[in-house]
């Protein structure tokens, strides 16, 4: 799993029949505060999240073990969106 924030959305009006009514959100891989400092990538979002939201992101033949990307061609899914982290004790980030 990574820590990823959601950067926007992307449209494909031609897809694998498999992805489509899927939604589709651009992310970018951060550190343990939020902080960007990865790739952006696409991925499949199972759970509503939206633009400036941070989530967790599964990649690889993870990513095709839910109900929703059994046998899909994806690489990255969205399964949940971060409430708040704590590090060490501490809360380093906490959802307005």
């Amino acid at each position: 799993m990574r820590i990823a924030r959601v950067i926007g959305e992307t449209i494909a009006t031609i897809k694998s029949d498999r992805v489509r009514g899927s939604k589709l959100l651009i992310c970018r891989q951060t550190d343990q505060t939020g902080e960007v400092i990865g790739k952006s990538y696409v991925a499949v979002d199972l759970v509503d999240a939206g633009v400036d939201d941070l989530v967790l992101t599964g990649h690889g033949s993870s990513a095709r073990q839910t109900y929703q990307t059994k046998e899909c061609p994806v690489d990255a899914v969205i399964m949940a969106v971060i409430d708040h982290l704590e590090v060490d004790g501490e809360v380093v980030f906490r959802k307005i």
